[in-house]
């Protein structure tokens, strides 16, 4: 229950951070062709380090589920014999 949580967190954290990249240009108060604002160069940092560090996170968490499965597959394969 806590990993589906956990799981579920990361990803709300990394849409989240999706939203800070996009929200400038979406919502528009980046004036288009203008100099950005800066307002805009903050949603862009602090979303992309969240979106990215999110990103990371689920990756590894996946890599690690991944050998967890593998190991488990060797272990049962190794007992059969």
């Amino acid at each position: 229950m806590k990993t589906k949580l956990g799981v579920a967190a990361l990803i709300l954290l990394f849409i989240g951070g999706l939203w800070l990249v996009a929200a400038p240009f979406a919502v528009g108060y980046q004036p288009r062709g203008d100099e950005w604002t800066d307002a805009t160069v903050n949603d862009l940092w602090i979303g992309g380090l969240l979106a990215g560090g999110a990103f990371v996170t689920l990756v590894v968490y996946a890599a690690d589920a991944l050998r967890e499965l593998a190991h488990r597959g060797r272990h049962a394969v190794d007992s059969s014999r």
